[in-house]
């Protein structure tokens, strides 16, 4: 078993505002791509969290890629219960249907938000649970992403875990080959 933890940015982070964004299908296709190579290199969970952003979108992107890769499950762990009822009602039913469609979905603690214990927690929790980590972070862009890439690079010290980052420069190769094919696409032979 082979367990992939996926994070990254906030939607808000990334300037993505709407699943009709052009941004977000890049940020897709290369999440796409990338779980395609880990599932057919033996992933077969990918473990991710609840938050607006890359982690959902990385949750959308496994499910649809069940319907190829059946062998494939995602995960979404919360660090605390009632994450994310803070949130307008459109985002907590859009968390609130991914919830219900992943093949497992807990938070790693039952209380209500209390303090930053907690986040700390998740994120032990997840690099003790998951055998990589893949971020959609570039550590020239900060971000909410920092807190879980140090604790990455603080677990590494001591552990054999892998880490792949998606930068903003994997991000704009991935712009331009994805263009370059809808180019190809649309042309007449």
């Amino acid at each position: 078993m082979s367990r992939l933890w996926l994070t990254g940015y906030r939607s808000y982070e990334l300037s993505v505002f709407g699943n009709q964004d052009p941004k977000l299908l890049v940020i897709k296709d290369t999440l796409r791509k990338l779980l395609i190579n880990k599932v057919e290199s033996g992933t077969d969970w990918l473990i991710t969290g609840g938050q607006l952003g890359v982690e959902q979108w990385a949750a959308e992107v496994g499910l649809k890629l069940k319907a190829d890769y059946p062998e494939l499950k995602v995960a979404m762990m919360t660090p605390f219960a009632e994450f994310g009822g803070n949130w307008n009602e459109g985002n907590q039913a859009q968390y609130a249907t991914l919830a219900s469609q992943v093949d497992f979905h807990q938070s790693v603690s039952e209380q209500p938000y209390h303090g930053p214990q907690q986040l700390r927690n998740y994120q032990e929790f997840m690099l003790t649970h998951t055998d990589e980590a893949v971020m959609v972070y570039d550590l020239e862009v900060e971000g909410k992403p920092k807190y879980d890439y140090r604790a990455v690079t603080q677990f590494q010290k001591q552990h054999t875990y892998p880490l792949t980052l998606i930068d903003m420069d994997w991000l704009q190769e991935s712009a331009n080959e994805y263009q370059e094919n809808l180019n190809n696409g649309s042309q007449i032979e």
